[in-house]
């Protein structure tokens, strides 16, 4: 039953978001096709329901085979691969919006597990990998506003790669799993709601305080994900 109306809702939200939003959708289409190297969208396979592959909708924000130049499939801060109307769009997360699309298509939920490309997903232990596979990846979730400003945390890391696979995948994946065993309709709402006010004040949401009971990060996110903690 919840997950019947989970999907109700998904399909409820995601179809009234597209209809709102398409005074804004449409000049960004036009504007994409016309600047930058003339890509409207982008697509990666990302691993979800059921640890099967489907490719993911993105709003073109990069250079083109971005993920074979650089650091490949992690995204830092002022990344010189963003192309100029790309950073207002990663920055607003507007780049994201087309996965509506995906909701539509139940490749994914609103929220949910961000889907992971398959190199992250390999690296996952096999428990987790079964916890996953029976949850529908996310626009939205407890991961994604924990670390709203990943961009920012790996600008100053040496080896960001490195930090992304082996500090901030284990954490997203204790989060994931608190999710998993918490996960309700109460709580699919309360995710939906901190994630709009994580868009509009990204400074003054730290989901710590709502959620006390969240994992507590290794050492090396703390100075990130608890500096403003009351």
């Amino acid at each position: 039953m919840q997950n019947k109306l989970i999907r109700f809702f998904d399909i409820l939200f995601s179809s009234i978001a597209l209809i709102v939003l398409s005074p804004l959708l449409i000049p960004i289409v036009v504007i994409l096709k016309f600047t930058g190297e003339g890509e409207i969208f982008y697509f990666q396979e990302r691993i979800g329901y059921g640890g099967k592959p489907f490719k993911i909708y993105k709003f073109a924000t990069m250079l083109k085979n971005s993920h074979n130049i650089g650091i490949g499939t992690v995204t830092v801060k002022d990344d010189p691969r963003v192309l100029p109307f790309g950073k207002f769009l990663r920055r607003t997360k507007i780049n994201e919006l087309p996965q509506l699309i995906n909701i539509l298509k139940w490749d994914m939920s609103i929220i949910g597990p961000r889907p992971r490309t398959k190199r992250f997903y390999d690296e996952l232990d096999d428990k987790y990998k079964e916890m996953i596979a029976q949850l529908k990846p996310g626009l939205s979730g407890i991961g994604s506003i924990v670390f709203r400003n990943e961009d920012e945390i790996l600008q100053n890391i040496t080896n960001p790669v490195e930090f992304d696979l082996k500090i901030i995948t284990p954490y997203k994946g204790e989060i994931e799993k608190w999710f998993f065993k918490n996960r309700s309709i109460k709580l699919y709402f309360e995710l939906i709601i901190l994630t709009i006010i994580a868009v509009l004040f990204p400074k003054n949401c730290n989901i710590c305080n709502y959620y006390k009971n969240l994992p507590k990060p290794p050492k090396e996110l703390e100075k990130f994900l608890l500096k403003d903690k009351k």
